[in-house]
C-alpha cells in the first residue's frame, strides 16, 4: 500500500527537552510530570502528545465511517483520549494504557455505539495498537 502523508518530528533532551515538527508547526518544550520524578515545570510530555493525535485521528475516523452511513457527526462532538504510562510486569520497560471516550451530542446511543465501534477499526491509531504493527528503529 503507498504512503500518503509521512509526518516527521525530533526530539532532544528526551523526557526533559524539546520536540519539533520537521515544518516547525509543532514547536514544543518537553517536561516530566511529577508522577514519573519531575519537577511539574510547564510543558508537555509524550503522553499528552500522543493523547492529543489519537483523539484527532480518531475523530477523523468517525466522520469518514459517519459520512459512508449518511450520519453527519455534531460540530460539537469530542473524542477524549486518556493514556497512562507505568512500568511493564516483567521489568524490562514501559507500557502505556490509551482509553478513548467519545461525545456525539443529539446522536442515539445504538448509532454512536456503532459508529464508535466501526471507526475504532478505522482508525490507524486503534489499529496500530491492536495488531503487531513493526516499528523501525535503527541507529541514524
Amino acid at each position: 500500500m503507498p504512503i500518503l502523508y509521512t509526518a516527521k518530528a525530533s526530539a532532544t533532551g528526551g523526557r526533559a527537552g524539546h520536540a519539533a515538527s520537521d515544518n516547525s508547526v509543532l514547536d514544543v518544550t518537553l517536561t516530566v510530570p511529577k508522577e514519573l520524578g519531575g519537577d511539574g515545570a510547564t510543558g508537555t510530555n509524550p503522553e499528552q502528545l500522543f493523547a492529543a493525535g489519537y483523539s484527532a485521528c480518531f475523530l477523523g475516523a468517525l466522520k469518514f465511517v459517519a459520512g459512508k452511513e449518511k450520519v453527519k457527526i455534531p460540530d460539537d462532538a469530542t473524542v477524549t483520549t486518556t493514556v497512562g504510562i507505568g512500568p511493564r510486569e516483567d521489568g524490562t520497560g514501559f507500557y502505556i494504557s490509551p482509553s478513548v471516550s467519545v461525545s456525539l451530542p443529539g446522536i442515539d446511543r445504538e448509532t454512536g455505539e456503532k459508529l464508535v465501534a466501526a471507526a475504532h477499526i478505522v482508525c490507524p491509531y486503534s489499529h496500530a495498537l491492536r495488531t503487531s504493527t513493526e516499528v523501525s528503529a535503527k541507529l541514524a
